[in-house]
């Protein structure tokens, strides 16, 4: 797929200012400073068109993108470590989960995972509830160039090994980094072809 246009259309607080549900729409999220904004500026070769930040917790609304005029791209705030109240982090929660659960144009939801670590309970959890939902997800494992070949092997086969103690069978993953480019075309690809197939109906 090749990006043409990516533009911000706003940023919402959940399901009652959300953008229409015109366009299909991929949803990204992941643990706070899993490096989402990143991803997002790589995926769409524009640098500054999600805002990076080296404090977690810096996505605190829904942002929605439309890309090639044809589906929307949301950013969702991190889930986990985040420097803010309770009372804001269970509104956070709130907000996430009422989206991924209710909103109809929603196709697909990209889980986010650091590559450098082994399987984080924050993680496990979230995809687990993603299951019981039903809400369709891959896994997409960043920074793999801050870490060598054969502890990324470690690390992906410590979550397949995981996740299959209570999975019948593992979504999609992609092992990504916003510095080399890596998982772009795949990840795209991935998009693309969902889209043609919803087209034809």
């Amino acid at each position: 797929m090749l990006i043409k246009k990516a533009e911000f259309i706003k940023s919402s607080k959940g399901l009652e200012d959300a953008p229409p549900e015109s366009l299909p729409e991929y949803a990204f999220i992941g643990r706070s400073n899993v490096g989402k904004s990143s991803l997002i500026n790589m995926l769409t070769e524009q640098k500054n068109l999600a805002k990076t930040s080296a404090s977690p917790g810096k996505t605190q609304l829904i942002n929605h993108f439309e890309i090639n005029e044809s589906w929307n791209l949301v950013d969702l705030p991190g889930y986990g470590y985040a420097k803010v109240s309770k009372k804001m982090r269970n509104d956070f929660k709130r907000m996430i989960y009422s989206y991924l659960e209710k909103r109809k144009s929603l196709i697909a939801t990209f889980v986010l995972l650091d590559a450098r670590h082994e399987p984080m309970k924050a993680d496990l959890d979230f995809m687990q509830w993603l299951g019981i939902k039903q809400i369709p997800f891959v896994m997409v494992f960043t920074k793999i160039d801050k870490i060598d070949s054969s502890a990324l092997r470690k690390n992906l086969n410590a979550y397949r090994n995981k996740m299959l103690e209570t999975w019948e069978f593992l979504p999609d993953s992609f092992t990504t980094s916003a510095v080399s480019e890596h998982g772009r075309d795949e990840i795209l690809n991935y998009i693309d072809h969902i889209n043609t197939d919803l087209a034809k109906g």
